[in-house]
């Protein structure tokens, strides 16, 4: 038995080759991992022994070699195979173990194009490929991570026919997630992202219940392990619809840098968002925008979930909670309560990923675009194009108004008042519907909005939202601009002494 093995990432290398060695493997290997595994002690062959020709051309050939390609593919239940084999020379390979050049660090800590497309790795996808294609005789090992899981099941007979086909499927998700890789690197680079082809590859973060609905199955996939490394379980199980209300919620919550913030989320739009002198002032006042809808809805705390906020947040029933961090004595108030999630990112404050790409299925294909990202000035630099400015203590709510109102699905207006959500209206067909739904709700609630700051995430195209802002109380508003009927707005705010911000960004949600 015969295992060639060379690898870029060496973790757990030698242990393994050892351990093929015990149960009598040869081991065929090249370059550095060749010179590793013989400086432990391992009796490895060096890949130039077998195919009688030394690496070349720096390296760029060393694998691609018929000694090397036909020991692995030719089929070991085939005569013809056989006897061609041995008439040309060629011993069976019955291990691979490769895992690829590092094109993911390399493009991640230099420009040099030179040195990027060395790090494009040939022969070990071709080897990778050659093994996975004859599973049926060969082990195709590219997961460090199943080194162990290799060596029992070939100490214990575990080496079966569904077990190979399990490492050949990983092989080529491996080779496929490396060569889109590649593409989508390159058309970034000369095609400012969108070339003639998009690759999306994500890795399983773990299964859903079920998708939207019991009949549809579901998984949360990931970028660069996101959630491995920042999503972490501490009571019951994330469903499809939780996941995307999560999202919804973290990305108001963490918007606000390290600012207690709290936002509620139901059926993805918020119903409360606030920022308090704590978290749990935050939380009470967020909870005061929409009480009936943040039943069974989402919470999303930019910071540690102690007892009292818990005890707090336990007087309604919430479906999720997400917390930078979460108190072991917190999540003990929640010990009874057989329906509620609780998910944690262990961190400090709440954190984004921040992918630079965002896409959207429609039917037949999916729409591809830059991510949207609220810059931290727009509210800073926006221009006053009233004759009044808003004061000073408003401007923090001029800022959340805007957040919130760029995250949410549009339309939409936002009020906020002493850094409290007090009225929203999204989702909505018309702009001005949009704001007066917001103000009844408000008025059902029995909120002032008296006084507040309202944001829209695209201009308002007549000036009855203006007018209908004044009639509330509203004293402060910051919109995109842009519309042909901008005159109009500006002068209706002048009429009503309202402060009038434009952004010149629009953040439409769809």
């Amino acid at each position: 038995m015969r295992a060639l093995i060379s690898v870029s990432d060496k973790t757990g290398v030698v242990e393994f080759a050892r351990d093929l060695e015990e149960l009598g493997y040869e081991i065929i290997s090249t370059g550095g991992t060749y010179k590793l595994l013989t400086s432990e002690g391992i009796k490895a062959i060096e890949i130039s022994e077998v195919t009688k020709f030394p690496e070349m051309f720096d390296g760029r050939v060393k694998t691609l070699n018929p000694l090397i390609h036909g020991g692995i593919l030719h089929r070991r239940d085939l005569n013809s195979h056989v006897s061609t084999a041995k008439e040309h020379g060629i011993k069976g390979i019955d291990l691979v173990c490769v895992n690829l050049y590092p094109f993911k660090e390399t493009i991640s800590r230099t420009d040099d194009f030179d040195e990027i497309i060395e790090n494009i790795d040939i022969g070990g996808p071709a080897m990778v490929r050659s093994a996975a294609k004859n599973f049926n005789d060969v082990l195709i090992v590219t997961d460090v991570n199943d080194f162990d899981r290799v060596v029992d099941a070939l100490k214990s007979d575990k080496n079966t026919l569904e077990f190979r086909r399990d490492l050949m499927i990983k092989a080529f998700e491996h080779t496929a997630s490396y060569d889109s890789m590649i593409a989508n690197y390159m058309n970034k680079r000369f095609n400012d992202g969108f070339g003639a082809m998009q690759f999306i590859a994500g890795t399983k973060a773990f299964d859903t219940r079920y998708g939207e609905n019991p009949h549809q199955k579901g998984a949360l996939y990931e970028f660069d392990y996101f959630f491995s490394n920042n999503f972490k379980t501490l009571k019951g199980e994330a469903s499809f619809n939780n996941m995307t209300d999560i999202n919804g919620a973290l990305k108001i919550a963490a918007s606000f840098g390290d600012e207690p913030a709290v936002s509620i989320i139901k059926h993805a739009n918020p119903c409360g968002f606030a920022i308090g002198e704590n978290l749990l002032d935050a939380y009470e006042k967020a909870l005061k925008c929409d009480p009936i809808s943040a039943y069974g809805g989402v919470v999303a705390i930019n910071g540690t979930l102690d007892f009292a906020l818990a005890t707090k947040i336990n007087e309604i029933f919430v479906e999720v909670i997400i917390a930078a961090n979460v108190d072991d004595d917190a999540l003990s108030v929640f010990e009874k309560k057989k329906r509620i999630k609780i998910f944690t990112q262990e961190s400090k404050f709440l954190v984004l990923s921040n992918d630079e790409y965002d896409f959207k299925h429609v039917d037949g294909g999916f729409v591809y675009q830059n991510s949207d990202k609220v810059g931290s000035d727009e509210v800073e630099n926006a221009k006053c194009v009233s004759k009044r400015e808003a004061i000073k203590i408003r401007e923090k709510d001029l800022d959340i108004a805007y957040k919130i109102a760029s995250l949410t699905k549009s339309n939409c207006v936002v009020y906020v008042k002493d850094e409290a959500m007090v009225a929203i209206g999204m989702g909505m067909t018309s702009r001005v519907d949009a704001g007066k739904c917001a103000l009844a709700k408000a008025k059902e609630m029995g909120l002032d909005v008296y006084g507040c700051a309202m944001a829209s995430e695209a201009f308002f195209p007549f000036r009855d939202s203006i007018d209908a802002a004044a009639h509330a109380g509203v004293r402060c508003i910051i919109e995109p601009g842009g519309s042909i009927r901008d005159g109009e707005v500006i002068k209706a705010a002048n009429e009503h002494d309202i402060a009038l911000y434009f952004s010149g960004v629009r953040h439409f949600l769809h």
